[in-house]
């Protein structure tokens, strides 16, 4: 059994990206940059008004009160091309094209208009009000490196280069394999007695597209090893990554690794010094990861979240460490003394700091939904009191 910091590090070692493709703008959103995107256009692409006003010569406003003849109007998209001549203006609107020969823009409120003419009784300011060509970016600039994650901000920033396509890495996919007899699709375990409704996979399949991947399917499987190892070989072949949930202990129907001895299961880790979460394992099997989670979906949720998450932040092409962003908060409610097993403790945010729950059990659902942050508290550490500040992850 190794440590929490191990885990972490053993799982950098295997999460490389997958390859890369090309996708369309309109399908970018949340993907993993593989080359930078450089601009194919200036920004602006020549002189802009950044207010609603009037595009002047500085030499007409030298004496003022000063009357000018209003020459036309630009707007964004149809911009007045004539160059502005001595006693003119023209009445431009935000992002509008600056009319050639033109200083400056006088903003609306500062300009009075009287039939084709604007009279202008105060001298203005040192603001031009004009975006230069080029002022935000160039032709040729790079404006998102690689490996960036592609947000709403960057996404916008991709669009304005004129990009209409991106080279971006390939997402994970994923197959989720539920493991139990007791299992039930939800809506129909109330048919049967001894069910209970199979929560895990759909939390893990939100948490596997959060971080990245695309999971391309979930199967509840039977504890009946032989049809166990041809839904795992089916798996391997379709997915990049294979999470299999329960069946992780040591009982007659823990079939887990069992199922993937026939792909010639190499494990990179088997069990993790942590809790909840002891029995997670991540292993290979024909090239393809497999990482074995708890069956209680408290367990499952965290130890997706401390080691799935980075797991698949990194084969998508992200750093595997935008996943572990662990913070100092302060504690609202005090901890006893931890154990021999790191423990990461749900918690809530609220404004006294990360407030723990109550209910900390491994099989939790209502109190799941309840956390925000993972409190992270080391082996064998002291009793924290309520003010002390403790590392936090988002959850």
């Amino acid at each position: 059994m190794i440590g929490f910091d191990e885990a972490v590090e053993l799982v950098r070692s295997v999460a490389k990206p997958l390859g890369t493709e090309r996708v369309a703008m309109a399908a970018a959103a949340g993907r993993v940059l593989a080359r930078p995107v450089v601009a194919q256009v200036d920004s602006p692409r020549c002189e802009v008004s950044a207010m609603d006003g009037y595009a002047v010569r500085d030499d007409d406003l030298g004496d003022l009160p000063a009357s000018l003849t209003i020459g036309g109007e630009s707007f964004a998209g149809g911009g007045w091309s004539e160059r502005l001549v001595p006693g003119t203006c023209v009445r431009i609107f935000t992002g509008a094209p600056v009319p050639p020969g033109a200083d400056r823009v006088v903003i609306q409120e500062n300009v009075r208009r009287d039939s084709d003419r604007a009279i202008f009784a105060e001298r203005p300011g040192s603001a031009r009000h004009i975006r230069g060509r080029g002022s935000d970016f160039r032709a040729g600039d790079a404006l998102l490196p690689a490996g960036r994650l592609l947000d709403p901000r960057a996404m916008v920033a991709a669009a304005g280069a004129d990009a209409a396509e991106l080279e971006v890495n390939r997402r994970p996919r994923l197959t989720i394999l539920s493991t139990g007899d007791e299992l039930a699709e939800p809506g129909s375990a109330r048919h049967r007695p001894d069910a209970i409704p199979e929560s895990v996979s759909f939390g893990v399949a939100a948490l596997a597209e959060q971080w990245g991947a695309q999971c391309i399917g979930r199967r509840r499987l039977r504890d009946e090893l032989p049809r166990m190892m041809a839904d795992a070989e089916s798996a391997l072949e379709q997915a990049d990554v294979v999470v299999v949930t329960g069946g992780a202990s040591v009982g007659e129907k823990d079939f887990a690794k069992a199922m993937f001895e026939p792909a010639g299961l190499d494990l990179v880790f088997s069990k993790v010094a942590i809790k909840p979460g002891k029995p997670v394992w991540l292993g290979r099997a024909r090239d393809r990861l497999v990482m074995g989670l708890p069956g209680n979906p408290t367990s499952a949720m965290v130890t997706a979240r401390l080691l799935l998450a980075p797991l698949l932040a990194g084969l998508s092409g992200q750093s595997i460490d935008c996943a572990m962003r662990w913070r100092s908060a302060p504690l609202a409610s005090p901890l006893k003394e931890c154990g021999a097993r790191e423990t990461f403790h749900r918690a809530r945010r609220t404004g006294a700091g990360a407030e723990i729950l109550s209910f900390q059990d491994s099989s939790a659902q209502k109190a799941l939904a309840e956390a925000d942050l993972l409190v992270r508290q080391r082996a064998n550490a002291r009793a924290v009191s309520a003010g002390d500040r403790i590392d936090v992850l988002e959850f």
